[in-house]
């Protein structure tokens, strides 16, 4: 989780964003329990309201259940959904930015498509 908090959102909202790209990246796994609000709190200096409210927005997710007694837990299925509603939201909102954008600059999508393939071939060699 990050340590630096920006100004532009609210940090619950930034520990929920967190969370959401360590389920995708998978560096937390479906069953797996999330710290505790107090570590999170403590660990990251933050108000444990504020660490609370983001577990509940995950809660709300369909993301994560709380076990009484055990803590937070992230559901089965919770990684596939995830990519599912962060595909749609990209293809939504983020891709037609993007393709504007490329139109704007006149840019050519087949120097672009091999500029990106160069791009992950060297960052795959290092």
């Amino acid at each position: 989780m990050v340590e630096q908090w920006t100004d532009d959102r609210p940090i619950y909202l930034q520990l929920k964003d967190q969370i959401h790209t360590m389920i995708m990246d998978g560096v937390l796994n479906e069953g797996e329990a999330l710290p505790s609000v107090r570590k999170v709190a403590v660990e990251y200096q933050i108000n444990p309201i504020t660490a609370s409210k983001a577990y509940a927005e995950l809660v709300d997710e369909g993301l994560v259940e709380k076990r009484r007694g055990l803590g937070m837990f992230i559901l089965e299925g919770a990684r596939k959904n995830l990519l599912a509603v962060e595909q749609k939201a990209f293809l939504e909102v983020e891709w037609p930015k993007i393709l504007e954008q490329i139109t704007r600059l006149g840019l050519d999508t087949e120097k672009l498509l091999s500029a990106g393939h160069k791009g992950t071939a060297q960052n795959d060699k290092e």
